[in-house]
């Protein structure tokens, strides 16, 4: 379970870089108390803060649900590599950006490296004695 958890954590940490990407501070100081409650142009405004803020929160929730059953350091390991595959695969398919073959290569490596730590090493380490 812990794995579906870390692939959950990914996917908010994906979604949350995106927000960040799309947030700008300085757009809350157009939102006054008379268009506030208007979605048209309120929800614009606020959306990438909302995002920020629910991912985040999502992203910390379910990472810290997979490191108590994972190591932290295969965690974290594995929950930024799939996190730079999502965002560029994100970046790819919705923002249209190009990709190359050298980027693709490196992606395989990343998910290699994934997929040699789910299969590879064991749930419950043994400590190392001197």
């Amino acid at each position: 379970m812990a794995w579906i958890y870390l692939l959950i954590a990914a996917v908010f940490e994906t979604a949350w870089t995106f927000s960040v990407k799309f947030f700008k501070l300085s757009d809350l100081k157009l939102l006054r108390w008379n268009n506030f409650y208007i979605v048209t142009e309120s929800f614009p405004l606020l959306a990438p803060l909302l995002g920020y803020i629910i991912f985040g929160v999502c992203n910390v929730y379910f990472f810290s649900l997979a490191i108590k059953e994972l190591s932290t350091a295969t965690a974290y390991g594995i929950w930024m590599a799939v996190t730079l595959v999502l965002i560029k695969i994100c970046e790819i398919t919705l923002f249209g950006k190009s990709v190359s073959w050298t980027e693709i290569f490196f992606m395989l490596l990343i998910m290699t490296g994934i997929l040699g730590l789910k299969f590879y090493v064991p749930e419950v380490s043994t400590p190392i004695k001197p």
